[in-house]
């Protein structure tokens, strides 16, 4: 490899007595970009022709040493020095490199680390090669260095699993010579050079380690433990095998091996589905309304309703450092919240997410409990987590309107309800939004904020921050009945209850899901969500019904039986006493015989293929059409309420992501062969035919919008 690379100075080099310090700059994370990578071919080069310098240390500028790769070039060719070159390069120095780490070094920051003769680490740093959540394994040496560092057993732990480790940890495993009591990394890196300099400490290349044999079993088992957990997700299970290949060849033949294994997993669906979902969540807050709008302040906030939503909300904020008053009808009910909470709180100590003192803390100082909407009086913001009927929401927000000072933040928990409706109520509409949380909300990571038409900018900018402040993934949806995830989830639900009584059976549908990789079925989610939540809707929605439309009476007659369920232990499955996992409920099946007998519908056979394009073809056409009406602003924000709200596998990218890997034109001639028999369920979204017609896809529409908040931000520049 050619070493004449022109340095672009993001490598900085400066001699410190008679050790070169070299310092990455490349903000915010450092990542490997192909400058640095030049960079650092010409600053190893420059310290082996150095006659003063007798070690060298590699430090990252701000607050971490390297987070790894440049992901943005991995669309581009690939250029040369290749990463694995150029730690080819460090390792093969005639004197010490070491890397003294601050922050993290993930991926290919490890790897480079991993290339170095010798790591020091300060308090607090991190260590980890993270690639498979991006559907790819280590490529730079990480799965072949590894384990001859830390052994096989530690590689196993650390890279199907992408999980970073701590300093201590890193130490404990040999990946770390040192944790330095040193708070900076340029000071840490220099002291532990000058000891290896005054000693003449030997020089350790990872790639001529041996590690200590093991049990072939070991992989086999790994393999297999790996695949359970990644249900379908390729990446997990080549790690292990890249590990395995590690034990049975030499450095050499593993690194061509790995180099094999990266590319034909970095050219899979999977690796694009997990890149576009990396940069979906980056995304998902950049959005032209509120681009330089400052949020409102928010330390205290308001609960209505101590329920299971309520107290899951209550908790969530308390747990992030917010103080909460909840405000319940009586001091019954009251209670019954307070032990909701205690208890969710309690299960977060003993998970390590709270210290027991922050636990004593929480109940001394942040919770207060109250019947009187007064209490109010003084809170940042309030969130209505009452009952799922528009007029009981509509009194709660009269009251709020009275008691809550001016700026006050109002926001509505609906699942489903118009917030301009509710907003309508208030004499400030500009300050209500709706919040929508899924259950468990302490939990779920997904946050809906449902932007109504009075909004105001800096109250969405609330929206989001509260989002950000709770460790939420905030969508923001448009106003209409169930926002951007349950319109969505309505309409497959209505599909899936269309193929089950055209011949399938609900298990078989869920079964077909599971397989495509959600971690449950749509039946299976119904009975642990009740089913009473859904027979509420349809009841709601039954005046306004289309005669068009096909409906279906077998999900209303499980629950005429007062089958809800797990909490009832039957629905579409029994339940045994405390089981959360069911078998199938044999009354369903003749409960769908007799509708069909009513409505004369033959049974035909359904393939396990015929189910899973019906119930997506669904899933992407209703998606398009939440898209077009501007409810979700992107295709990708569409991907991640899925991913984050509805189980859908995130190495499949969310529903739009998976349409375009498939086909956009394959979908819509579906849609069409469906159409032929029930036109009302099956028209095709004038989007989905535009992007067709036009041989555009929906990642097309997701640069477009980012091509033009770029240029927002240029004019306002």
């Amino acid at each position: 490899m050619s070493s004449s690379f022109k340095s672009s100075g993001q490598v900085s080099y400066e001699l410190r007595g008679d050790v070169a310090v070299m310092t990455v700059s490349n903000p915010p994370v450092n990542a490997l970009s192909l400058a640095i990578r030049q960079d650092l071919v010409a600053r190893i080069k420059q310290f082996e022709e150095d006659d003063t310098a007798k070690a060298a240390v590699i430090v990252g500028a701000g607050k971490v040493f390297i987070a790894g790769a440049d992901i943005r070039e991995f669309k581009l060719p690939a250029t040369e020095p290749h990463l694995p070159d150029v730690i080819d390069q460090i390792e093969a120095c005639s004197k010490p490199v070491i890397a003294a780490i601050h922050g993290v070094a993930l991926g290919g920051g490890l790897e480079v680390a991993l290339g170095c003769h010798f790591r020091v680490g300060v308090k607090g740093a991190k260590v980890g090669l993270p690639e498979v959540h991006l559907g790819i394994i280590p490529g730079a040496g990480g799965t072949q260095r590894l384990p001859r560092l830390a052994g096989y057993q530690k590689a196993l732990e650390m890279i199907p699993s992408g999980a970073p480790i701590s300093a201590a940890d890193a130490k404990a495993a040999g990946i770390l010579d040192e944790v330095s009591e040193e708070a900076d990394a340029v000071a840490a890196g220099l002291s532990f050079a000058r000891s290896v300099i005054d000693n003449g400490t030997p020089m350790r290349r990872c790639s001529e380690l041996v590690a200590p044999a093991v049990d072939p079993q070991m992989f086999a088992e790994a393999k297999a433990a790996v695949a359970k957990r990644a249900r379908g997700q390729k990446s997990p299970v080549v790690c292990v095998e890249a590990v395995e290949v590690a034990s049975k060849t030499s450095f050499a033949d593993g690194m061509e091996k790995e180099r094999e294994m990266f590319m034909e997993l970095k050219n899979s669906a999977q690796h694009r589905a997990l890149a576009h979902a990396f940069f979906a969540d980056r995304a998902l807050g950049k959005l032209p309304e509120i681009e330089g709008v400052a949020p409102r302040q928010i330390k205290a906030i308001g609960v209505i309703g101590g329920g299971t939503m309520g107290a899951g909300i209550a908790t969530g904020a308390l747990m992030n450092g917010l103080s909460v008053t909840l405000i319940e009808r009586d001091a019954e009910a009251l209670g019954r919240a307070k032990a909701t909470i205690a208890g969710n709180i309690a299960g977060a100590v003993k998970k390590g997410k709270l210290s027991a003192e922050q636990e004593q803390r929480i109940f001394a100082e942040a919770l207060s409990l109250s019947t009187d909407y007064a209490s109010l009086s003084e809170v940042d913001l309030v969130i209505e987590a009452v009952f799922e009927d528009i007029d009981v929401k509509k009194q709660v927000f009269q009251k709020l309107d009275e008691v809550c000072k001016d700026g006050a933040v109002l926001a509505t928990n609906t699942s489903y309800l118009d917030v301009n409706a509710i907003a309508a109520t208030t004499k400030r509409p500009q300050d209500v939004i709706g919040l929508h949380f899924f259950s468990p909300a302490h939990i779920m990571k997904l946050l809906e904020v449902v932007v109504a038409d009075k909004t105001a900018p800096d109250v969405i900018a609330t929206g989001f921050q509260l989002g950000k402040i709770m460790r939420k993934v905030a969508v923001r949806a448009g106003v209409c009945d169930g926002f951007i995830g349950n319109r969505i989830l309505a309409t497959y639900r209505t599909a899936a209850d269309a193929i089950v009584m055209d011949g399938s059976t609900p298990y078989e549908v869920d079964k077909v899901m599971l397989e495509f990789g959600f971690p449950m079925g749509p039946y299976a989610v119904a009975d642990l969500a009740g089913l009473d939540i859904g027979w509420a809707t349809r009841k709601r929605k039954a005046p306004t019904l289309d005669p068009r439309a096909r409906y279906f009476t077998f999900p209303d007659r499980i629950c005429e039986q007062g089958w809800f369920g797990q909490k009832t232990g039957k629905g579409f499955y029994v339940y045994e006493a405390g089981a959360r996992k069911g078998t199938p409920n044999p009354a369903v099946l003749e409960i769908l015989t007799e509708e069909r007998k009513e409505k004369q519908i033959n049974a035909q056979t359904i393939s396990k293929e015929q189910i899973l394009d019906r119930y997506m073809a669904a899933m992407v056409n209703e998606a398009a059409k939440v898209v077009e009406e501007g409810i979700a602003l992107r295709p990708l924000d569409v991907d991640m309420t899925l991913i984050y709200g509805y189980g859908f596998p995130r190495w499949r990218g969310g529903p739009m992501q998976y349409a375009d890997e498939v086909g956009l034109e394959t979908i819509l001639n579906n849609i069409k062969r469906y159409a032929q028999e029930d036109a009302y369920f099956w028209l095709p979204a004038k989007l989905l035919e535009e992007l067709v017609a036009s041989g555009r896809t929906f990642a097309d529409l997701n640069a477009e919008s980012g091509d033009k908040l770029a240029g927002q931000k240029r004019e306002t520049a």
